[in-house]
């Protein structure tokens, strides 16, 4: 019997065969930013702090550092090497007493003196008792497990896995000859001389001492580094007499050889190596319960140290920071591996940004491709017509396939560049002639064909756009620039026969293309410069003398700004003569034939005033939009000004 099988939407939770990220959704949501006046770089900073669509950011990966390391600080106290050297002493010395008390001899009576003089000190009497003669054999036990103990946990802090190399003393001099070999590597690596062939005759001798199992020189010094810079740690964070203590018990523990003394130099060269790392600075643990031992101690402050390391990552605060600077390793070992394979993802959709085109790095720096643009002003485009009803788009609704006029009914050959629609029925004809009867056809460039359309009258637009700090101070950045890009989009892609120029003004004004406008920051400058964008507006509309003359206007402000033969002239409230210079440029755009739409943001009294008296001068309209459909108010007045003799008055205000 055959099986049946039903399909349906997948419900077993996130989609497994979605992809990662979304890089287009990304360019949309550094769009936004950008458009809303943020600098390209910080809007990229916000996109991985918060993280694409439906992945973490580095925000929840700081948290999580922060409340590891917050744990951390309270899992015990650091002073447990002294403590747990404290309590053996105690118990060695209270079995030698017991041991003595049974005998009743002048010698016992001469070694119990020599207890009770011995100084409070731990590190001090521990080391007076170096050469005391012990009755006990527990006592003598327990004494000398102070120091193997504590030797042990030293070198097993610095080198994972050498606890059972150093239970056997005389494994204790393999390990110095390790340590020797190990400090000139790192002698030699640090004269600048080629260590590689020296590193792989060391990996494969001292190899099994280092189940990290570091591929180069520098990672093994990584490894290490961290390690003796937790035990330098460790030291700074104790009482200057608990740390004085220690590092007594320290030198005793591993004696005057061979081992001290490489450990000691392996110490200076790790420090000279890698001088970045946190050495000096001491932790306050928050803990009051259990004491830690030494090596459970420096692990733990090895931890808050690599965590420190990625939340300053993870903040991304530094200038010039990038999410390279993040050790994934780091990342793997301390957060999970969920936490670096969020990090990885990362990194993919940066470099994803670059690879496809989305981002270039130019002369200024870091900036926004022609791609990037031309998909943030196709979204703004959708955004603008989502609001407008398809019927109303009127002589601007080209053909589907992209054509710029009505069909003519004939066709011509393709050519490369051709946007216009194949012609089917002739393209299917010319491979029939060409190849004969029979099925299938098979097409050949030579047979595609095209229908031929008509070329609509052409426009030249000018939107002049009040760049003015008011416009950022009143959150109408974004919207006006969303409104420019949506507009250009629109005239490239649809109307490639229209000339658009995008005029912004301030103190002065200054022709602005697409990727100019998108990187524009706002400006702390006061000043309303409309006459000065008028007479730009005036200079790209005669470039094109044969086409329909539009002006487009959006601004929050009546004209505060004039150019003078000195330099720009600014003064609030308006004087007069910075009325009348605005007002020659309307009547010379007006008598060229311009028509002038103003796009009002704000109810100012002035600003309407000045803005009705501009549209009975020259027969333009005056729309007064909501913030959010700014869009769609300039974009339907483009659609209906550019036809010829489509001057027919709005509202005024």
């Amino acid at each position: 019997m055959a099986q049946r099988h039903r399909y349906g939407q997948w419900q077993g939770g996130p989609d497994p065969l979605a992809p990662p990220y979304d890089v287009r959704a990304a360019v949309d949501a550094v769009g936004r930013e950008v458009l809303g006046g943020a600098r390209l770089s910080d809007a990229l900073r916000a996109l991985f702090r918060r993280g694409p669509r439906g992945s973490r950011g580095l925000d929840d990966l700081l948290a999580r550092a922060r409340r590891l390391r917050r744990e951390a600080m309270r899992r015990g106290r650091l002073d447990g090497a002294v403590l747990r050297a404290q309590q053996l002493l105690d118990q060695a010395l209270a079995a030698e007493r017991d041991e003595l008390a049974r005998r009743d001899d002048e010698q016992a009576r001469f070694q119990e003196s020599i207890l009770d003089s011995l100084p409070r000190s731990t590190s001090r009497a521990i080391s007076e008792l170096a050469d005391y003669p012990w009755a006990s054999d527990e006592a003598r036990a327990l004494y000398q497990q102070i120091l193997d103990q504590l030797r042990q946990e030293v070198v097993e802090s610095r080198f994972r896995g050498l606890r059972q190399a150093l239970a056997d003393p005389a494994a204790q001099q393999e390990v110095a000859e390790m340590m020797r070999d190990l400090n000139d590597l790192l002698e030699r690596h640090a004269r600048g001389e080629d260590t590689t062939d020296q590193f792989r005759r060391f990996m494969d001798r001292h190899g099994h001492h280092f189940p990290e199992n570091p591929s180069t020189v520098d990672e093994l010094i990584d490894i290490l580094a961290r390690r003796f810079a937790a035990g330098e740690r460790l030291l700074r964070s104790l009482s200057p007499q608990q740390r004085e203590e220690l590092e007594s018990l320290l030198a005793q523990a591993l004696g005057n050889g061979d081992l001290a003394d490489q450990m000691s130099r392996l110490g200076a060269n790790l420090r000279s190596l890698r001088p970045d790392l946190n050495w000096g600075r001491g932790q306050r643990m928050t803990g009051r319960g259990r004491a830690l031992g030494y090596g459970e101690a420096a692990s733990t402050l090895e931890e808050i140290g690599d965590l420190d390391e990625l939340i300053d990552a993870f903040e991304q605060e530094s200038p010039g920071s990038t999410l390279d600077d993040i050790d994934v390793e780091s990342v793997e070992r301390n957060l999970g591996r969920d936490a670096a394979d969020d990090v990885r993802r990362l990194r993919e959709l940066e470099r994803e940004l670059y690879h496809q085109g989305y981002l270039v790095r130019g002369a200024d720096g870091l900036m926004l491709s022609p791609k990037a643009l031309h998909r943030l002003g196709s979204s703004a485009l959708r955004h603008v017509f989502a609001d407008l009803e398809r019927g109303r788009r009127g002589q601007h609704d080209v053909r589907d396939a992209g054509a710029a006029g009505e069909l003519t009914g004939a066709s011509r050959p393709w050519a490369f560049g051709d946007e216009q629609p194949l012609d089917v029925v002739r393209t299917v004809s010319r491979a029939v002639l060409r190849s004969g009867p029979g099925t299938p056809v098979l097409l050949s460039v030579e047979d595609f064909e095209v229908v031929e359309t008509e070329r609509r009258a052409s426009a030249a637009v000018a939107l002049l756009v009040d760049t003015s700090y008011s416009m950022y101070r009143q959150h109408r950045w974004g919207p006006m620039k969303q409104t420019a890009l949506a507009l250009a989009h629109l005239v490239a892609t649809k109307y490639p026969q229209d000339a658009l120029q995008i005029i912004g003004f301030g103190l002065t004004a200054a022709p602005l293309s697409p990727r100019d406008l998108v990187a524009l920051d706002a400006v702390d400058e006061q000043g309303t410069n409309l006459q000065h964008a008028l007479r730009l507006a005036g200079r790209h509309l005669r470039k094109h003398s044969d086409a329909e003359p539009v002006v487009l206007i959006v601004t929050d402000g009546e004209p505060t700004a004039h150019l003078t033969p000195d330099g720009p002239f600014f003064w609030w409230p308006p004087q007069p003569e910075t009325v009348r210079s605005t007002l020659a440029e309307v009547d010379h755009l007006t008598r060229y034939g311009a028509t002038l739409n103003f796009f009002m943001l704000g109810d100012d009294p002035n600003l309407v005033r000045f803005v009705n008296a501009v549209a009975r001068r020259n027969g333009g309209r005056v729309f007064a939009p909501a913030i959010d459909e700014l869009g769609r108010y300039v974009v339907a007045d483009y659609l209906r000004a550019r036809q010829p003799g489509a001057r027919a008055r709005g509202r005024r205000f």
